[in-house]
């Protein structure tokens, strides 16, 4: 029997994106709410008690709500796969980032409630996790993260903007250091002390970069780069969407490679004579930073595997 699911906020970004994936995923019946009736809680209530699965691709209060809604239902309530960024550290969600460790698949899979990673998230926690479970990087360490996305991660009113030419072709932003993934990445990372977070958006729709700079002998253990590249291959062995890839040897990365794809790449650049190294990941904002992430975990929690194959 086919899994009914329906996608509370299905006109958006990323709930566009789940559609458009969902159309190769076998299996799969989505139910939609009748326009009309898009505001109504009756009628939304009357949805989430017909359906398996819902996935809230909503702002956090509305996505909130949903929820409550859910909660009302009981045991009549669907499984929730939320991609707001209002349950990503509560407790008693699922983080929905696969990579995150060998247990974290099941969990997922087991899950009744899970929350979708932010797209800066996946990319700062998939180079850290690793070096702070491995002991190279300490949970207290002063971290520093740089990024760059693609403007379609920034809403309707940012697209906009930059498709009709009124946005600057590069800025800064968050600079008053309380962006919203900040609690999601020292959580999920491991990180005892707050990092510092410098986000920026550029003039190009999607793609991603997410960039780590060590000075390398203030490490306790002071690592060569060839550990850090070996713990990172490690734990990347077998996750089919997140891998090690050798740095580009001119040092030049281009942030859109990977748009309309699913997976991550993660680069170790390294000068081990200035003993300083610079991790990256580079990602899709809109694939396995939103939509491609989303139907992930949604495979995984209908045991319809555990991957989206990467295009």
């Amino acid at each position: 029997m086919a899994a009914r699911i329906f996608i509370d906020g299905e006109a958006g970004t990323t709930g566009l994106g789940i559609r458009d994936r969902l159309a190769r995923v076998a299996g799969i019946e989505l139910v939609a709410i009748d326009p009309a009736r898009r505001k109504d809680p009756a009628a939304k209530r009357e949805i989430l008690a017909a359906v398996d699965l819902v996935i809230l691709c909503l702002p956090d209060e509305a996505a909130r709500e949903t929820v409550a809604l859910v909660e009302e239902l009981g045991a009549r309530g669907p499984r929730i796969l939320d991609a707001s960024t209002a349950h990503r550290v509560a407790p008693g969600w699922v983080y929905g980032l696969p990579e995150l460790g060998p247990e974290q698949p099941a969990a997922i899979a087991a899950a009744r409630r899970v929350a979708n990673p932010g797209c800066y998230p996946t990319g700062a926690v998939l180079l850290l996790r690793p070096l702070v479970d491995a002991g190279l990087l300490p949970a207290d360490f002063p971290v520093t993260i740089h990024a760059i996305s693609g403007y379609s991660g920034g809403g309707r009113s940012m697209i906009e903007a930059y498709e009709r030419g009124s946005a600057p072709p590069f800025e800064l932003y968050g600079l008053g250091l309380e962006h919203k993934h900040l609690p999601e990445i020292q959580h999920h990372a491991r990180l005892a002390r707050r990092p510092i977070f410098v986000p920026s958006v550029g003039n190009f729709r999607q793609g991603m970069l997410v960039a780590v700079p060590l000075h390398l002998d203030e490490l306790p253990t002071r690592p060569k780069p060839a550990e850090l590249e070996a713990v990172l291959a490690e734990r990347y062995r077998t996750t089919p969407l997140v891998r090690l890839v050798p740095a580009p040897r001119e040092g030049r990365l281009d942030a859109a490679a990977l748009a309309g794809r699913d997976d991550l790449e993660i680069f170790v650049f390294a000068n081990e004579g200035r003993r300083q190294a610079v991790l990256v990941a580079r990602l899709d904002n809109l694939g396995k930073g939103a939509s491609g992430a989303a139907v992930q975990n949604l495979r995984l929690m209908l045991d319809r595997g555990g991957k989206e194959d990467a295009v």
